[in-house]
């Protein structure tokens, strides 16, 4: 019987990214332009079809995808990645920000992400990326430190990239307190500091 998230897992990560088939770089090959492409029909497509179910992840109420791995990861992707498609450039990108942050330490006290493929682990580990926290930011380093270590050779320039960025963002938190990008879609007044640093290249996520 297939399991009610498993739509959107095959959807982020492609049918066979799900399982052992794939290796992480085929994964990220395959789906990369998803995650990361920033394109408008990915933003409708993520609408029209998951929408609905990250009304119910933003009101805290999908409580049987919490009860294993799978459908843990599944509700993080809801709350962290769809809200940034589905909402992008308004406050509401963010809106799941904080419960994601609360389901990825529950999760990984009970060691859920041991149970996931490293690829999966990335966007587990990029809720605490994404926090405008210092502790957190040094969590998700420490975390993708891990990742790349474990990662097999072939791969391990592909978890070197996810670990890069990982301290980019850091560095961000450490400097200013809080992603200065964020500020005009925040209505947060950014400092001279920031403004100078956001006309800088890749100062922006």
């Amino acid at each position: 019987m297939q399991q009610p998230w498993q739509p959107l897992l095959d959807w982020w990560f492609g049918a066979a990214g799900c399982g052992a088939a794939a290796t992480a770089g085929e994964v990220a090959a395959a789906r990369g332009k998803l995650w990361f492409g920033k394109q408008d029909s990915q933003d409708h497509e993520a609408r029209e079809r998951f929408g609905a179910w990250v009304e119910q992840a933003l009101a805290d109420a999908l409580p049987d995808w919490q009860q294993d791995a799978r459908g843990w990861l599944a509700n993080i992707l809801l709350l962290d990645q769809l809200p940034r498609m589905i909402f992008r450039d308004s406050p509401r990108a963010f809106a799941g920000d904080a419960l994601a942050r609360r389901l990825v330490q529950q999760g990984m006290a009970r060691g859920w992400d041991q149970q996931l493929a490293p690829i999966q682990r990335v966007f587990v580990y990029l809720v605490p990326e994404h926090a405008e926290d210092l502790a957190l930011q040094n969590q998700a380093v420490q975390l993708f430190q891990v990742l790349f270590e474990q990662a097999a050779t072939a791969e391990r320039e592909l978890f070197a990239g996810y670990l890069d960025y990982a301290e980019r963002h850091q560095r961000v938190i450490a400097r200013f307190g809080r992603f200065s990008h964020r500020n005009q879609i925040l209505g947060r007044t950014s400092s001279a500091e920031e403004s100078a640093f956001l006309l800088e290249p890749g100062s922006r996520f």
